[in-house]
């Protein structure tokens, strides 16, 4: 079964992309097969208490919708995420050629230069590989003693702040989807300065700490970043062709044609072949709980802004400037923190604020995903690093509120700024 749906998420994948090209009718079969997949994956999926519960409130929405007469999109209901899960799983590959090395030590290194060097680390592979490089760096550090708080916030906010800015980054695709209209170099920038913001309030907040020159970091060989910017090239000078071009869609096919072209220069063709198998077979299916998340928060998006729009709800404001957009994000912050993921929150703002500002929405979303993501208990990465490394959930959370404060009100200017110089 673990074979059949894993053969299904890559079959949808390549759908999505030939719908896009060729016939976008063929978007709600790309959308149908992950479904179906979803399906064969769900008994092992986390977290099934709030899937439920989303989908029993879209059922409930999508039936009062149904009996009113208000329209419903059946396509949207199906796919409306499905671009985002084509990112998901394109960069996925990325991981059989841009995994990180790990030096081989016998000691870790320890001190200022240590925490530098991982901080970088986690950060520059974790805007490509997403958690991948976090657990990488962190099963290494665990395997000496337990992760002490300075590794904790280390490992939580290098990671987290690619959210910021990596157009790798499902969040960066969660903006994209919801906020199409965005202009990606503003983003980008912007993103790229509140994630060395973070860094600096990180760095300042620890370096009178006497542990912070018994720092223990893990060193990580840079050699392969080249393949990060390889990547990067190649999808902005074909988006500088063809403008016209989802960047998300960019991302996603050299992802996987870069992946086809370096494994076998680096393993053979026999043992790519089997990588590649193996990949599609075990690895793919491992991503049922982003799967999960992704397609029922997108369809509880949909079910919702189904009633408000039949209803002819609509936003108190008619633009989004300085001052709403920093309520906006607090409350997206405030959520996150009680349990609701940023892509239900993004899923269902979206599909009802076409006429906002998009740069404007999309930083939004992003500093929200970016903000929250290293504090809330709730959060994938704290999930994991609760689960995997002895942590609790109240220690996470009270060692980086402060950090997620300070970033709020950084994120706050730069929204205000923003919204200035777009006129709004």
């Amino acid at each position: 079964m673990q074979r059949f749906s894993g053969s299904l998420i890559f079959s949808s994948f390549l759908i999505t992309i030939f719908a896009y090209f060729f016939n976008n009718e063929f978007i709600f079969l790309a959308g149908i097969l992950a479904w179906f997949a979803l399906i064969t994956l769900f008994k092992n999926v986390n977290g099934k208490s709030l899937l439920y519960k989303l989908l029993a409130l879209s059922f409930i929405a999508f039936s009062y919708s149904f009996f009113s007469g208000f329209e419903i999109d059946y396509v949207k209901v199906f796919s409306v995420n499905q671009y985002l899960l084509t990112l998901l799983i394109g960069v996925g590959f990325l991981r059989l050629i841009a995994t990180p090395k790990a030096k081989n030590v016998k000691s870790l290194p320890s001190g200022k230069k240590s925490f530098f060097k991982t901080y970088l680390g986690v950060h520059l592979f974790g805007s490509v590989i997403n958690l991948s490089s976090l657990i990488i760096v962190a099963d290494k550090l665990y395997e000496k003693s337990k992760l002490t708080n300075l590794q904790v916030i280390t490992l939580t906010r290098a990671f987290s702040s690619d959210a910021y800015w990596s157009p790798f980054f499902v969040a960066f695709a969660a903006a994209i989807t919801y906020a199409p209209k965005l202009s990606s170099s503003i983003i980008l920038m912007m993103g790229i300065v509140l994630a060395f913001i973070a860094f600096l309030v990180t760095f300042f907040e620890i370096k009178n700490e006497p542990s912070l020159d018994e720092f223990k970091g893990y060193p990580i060989e840079f050699e392969t970043l080249y393949l990060p910017f390889l990547l990067a090239i190649l999808v902005l000078v074909t988006n500088y062709i063809f403008p016209s071009v989802k960047v998300i869609l960019l991302i996603s096919i050299f992802s996987l044609l870069l992946t086809f072209f370096i494994l076998p220069l680096k393993y053979r063709v026999k043992k790519s072949k089997e990588m590649l198998i193996a990949h599609i077979t075990f690895e793919l299916p491992k991503m049922k709980n982003e799967i999960a998340l992704f397609l029922i928060a997108g369809m509880f998006g949909v079910s919702i802004s189904s009633v408000l729009l039949g209803m002819n709800l609509s936003l108190p404001i008619e633009q989004l400037n300085g001052l709403y957009a920093s309520i906006l994000l607090f409350i997206l912050i405030a959520l996150s923190f009680v349990g609701i993921h940023p892509i239900i929150s993004i899923a269902v703002l979206g599909n009802w604020v076409d006429q906002l500002n998009h740069t404007l929405l999309a930083a939004t979303f992003l500093m929200s995903w970016a903000t929250a993501v290293s504090t809330s208990p709730f959060s994938g990465l704290n999930l994991t690093m609760q689960a995997r490394y002895e942590l609790e959930a109240k220690e996470v959370f009270k060692i980086n509120l402060p950090y997620a404060i300070k970033m709020y009100f950084i994120c706050v200017i730069m929204l205000f700024a923003l919204s200035n110089y777009l006129g709004l």
